[in-house]
C-alpha cells in the first residue's frame, strides 16, 4: 500500500460507508434531529433517550465533511444537528448543554458536563469553519464562556467534570460508569483542548489563546507521566493521579491532538517543547500494539487486567496518531503502522453489510455485536475524523 491507495480507500469508506449509514438509519423524521440509538444487531431503538456527545459528534463529522468535499447532503446534515443542539440541547435559562434529551427532545438529564459542552464548541466551530454561519461561532463562543465561567479553576488549575443544571457542586460528577469520581480527569482536558483549538482556528480571543496554551502545559506538566510517556487518567482536585490505568487509545489519540493545538497556536517556543513529547507519547502508545496491527483498549501497569478488544475508535486514532508521526517527523515506520492498521479495520471491523463500523474484535477475533452499531458513545466522528485527517493531509 501506498499514501495514494490510503486516501483513495478512506475516502471511499467515509462517502459510500460511514456518513450514508447515518443519513439514512439515524435521522429521526418523526420527532426531529437523530435517534438515539441502533442496537450492534442492527435494530433501531426509535424512543432511545438523545444523547449531547452523539449530536455534537454528527455535527462536526458532516460539518467537516462538507467543508472537505462540499456535498448538500452533509451540509443539510449538519445544519440539521446544529438546529437540534441549539433548539433542544442548549439551555437557554442557565447555559450550558443538556446531557440526554428524550426522544421527543424534552430535557432528560439536565447536568452540565464539561465533556459536554466542549463537543457542542467543537462542533459549532466546525459548522462556522465550513459556513461562515454566524449564529453557530455565536454559541460555541457561549459555552467557552461556560466552561470558563463555572468549569475553570483558577485557584489549583484545570477543569472539573460536571456540575449540575444551575452550575452547582455534583456528588457523581463521573463521565460515564466505567469511569472514577474524580473532580479532573485527562478525557475532559482532553476534549476541551480539541474544541479550544477548532475554536481557535476561527475566532482568535487571547483569552483563548491564553486558555489553550494553558492546556497544552497542563498536559506536558500534570497529565502525562514523563517516566512513561502515558498519559494519567483521573486526579484529584490538587492534581494527584489516582487510580493509574494505561488508555493506549487515548495515548494516541493526544499525541496528535497536542501536536495539533501546539501548531494552531503558532507559538514556536510551545511547539519546540511539545514536539519530542508527541513522539514520546505516540511510542508508549505503541506498547498496545498487536503482531497484526491493531491497538488494544487499556491495561494496568503491572498488566495485572488487561483489555485486549478492539475497539472501533482505538483504530482510528492509531491510524491518524501514526500518519501524523510520518507527516511531521518524517516516520516511515509509523506509515506502515498505519497501513497495517487500516488492513485490520477492512478485515475485521467495517460492517460491510449494514454500512458503520462494529463497536469492537473481540480477542478471539469474534465481532462484538453486544454493544452498539449507533448511539450515545458510538458516533461517526472517530472513524469519519480519520478518514478526514488522512484526505486532508495527503491533498
Amino acid at each position: 500500500m501506498d499514501v495514494k491507495t490510503l486516501k483513495q480507500e478512506v475516502q471511499e469508506e467515509l462517502v459510500a460507508n460511514i456518513l450514508p449509514y447515518w443519513i439514512n438509519k439515524m435521522t429521526d423524521e418523526v420527532n426531529g434531529g437523530f435517534y438515539g440509538r441502533i442496537t450492534g444487531k442492527e435494530k433501531l431503538m426509535p424512543e432511545a433517550e438523545k444523547g449531547a456527545i452523539l449530536n455534537a459528534r454528527i455535527l462536526w463529522t458532516f460539518s467537516s465533511a462538507y467543508r472537505l468535499l462540499k456535498k448538500e447532503e452533509y451540509l443539510a446534515t449538519a445544519t440539521r444537528a446544529k438546529r437540534y443542539i441549539i433548539d433542544h440541547f442548549y439551555d437557554d435559562e442557565f447555559g450550558g448543554i443538556y446531557w440526554s434529551l428524550d426522544y421527543q427532545g424534552r430535557p432528560l438529564d439536565t447536568k452540565k458536563q464539561i465533556y459536554a459542552l466542549g463537543f457542542g464548541i467543537y462542533g459549532l466551530s466546525e459548522y462556522h469553519r465550513a459556513t461562515g454561519d454566524e449564529e453557530a461561532l455565536a454559541y460555541a463562543i457561549r459555552l467557552f464562556e461556560s466552561i470558563e465561567a463555572h468549569s475553570f479553576d483558577p485557584v489549583k488549575n484545570g477543569y472539573c467534570e460536571a456540575l449540575t443544571r444551575q452550575w452547582g457542586e455534583m456528588a457523581d460528577m463521573r463521565l460515564s460508569a466505567k469511569d472514577e469520581n474524580e473532580r479532573k480527569t485527562m478525557n475532559t482536558h482532553l476534549h476541551i483542548l480539541e474544541p479550544y483549538t477548532n475554536l481557535f482556528r476561527v475566532w482568535k480571543d487571547p483569552r483563548l489563546e491564553k486558555q489553550l496554551r494553558n492546556l497544552i502545559t497542563l498536559f506536558v506538566d500534570r497529565i502525562l507521566n514523563i517516566n512513561t510517556g502515558h498519559l494519567e487518567l483521573f486526579f484529584s482536585d490538587d492534581w494527584v493521579s489516582k487510580h493509574h490505568i494505561i488508555s493506549y487509545g487515548h495515548d494516541i489519540e493526544a499525541s496528535w491532538l497536542i501536536h495539533e493545538a501546539a501548531l494552531v497556536l503558532g507559538d514556536a517556543a510551545v511547539l519546540e517543547k511539545v514536539e519530542p513529547l508527541v513522539e514520546y507519547i505516540a511510542a508508549a502508545a505503541a506498547e498496545g500494539l498487536t503482531p497484526e496491527g491493531s491497538m488494544i483498549y487499556e491495561t494496568f501497569p503491572d498488566k495485572s487486567k488487561t483489555d485486549t478488544d478492539c475497539h472501533w475508535w482505538v483504530q482510528a486514532e492509531n491510524i491518524v496518531g501514526h500518519v501524523n508521526l510520518y507527516q511531521h517527523f518524517d516516520d516511515e515506520v509509523s506509515l506502515q503502522k498505519a497501513f497495517r492498521c487500516w488492513e485490520f479495520i477492512k478485515q475485521h471491523l467495517i460492517d460491510y453489510k449494514n454500512g458503520e463500523w462494529h463497536w469492537s474484535v473481540r480477542a478471539d477475533g469474534t465481532v462484538n455485536t453486544a454493544d452498539d452499531k449507533a448511539g450515545f458513545w458510538k458516533c461517526p466522528y472517530h472513524n469519519g475524523r480519520m478518514c478526514i485527517e488522512i484526505i486532508e493531509r495527503f491533498s
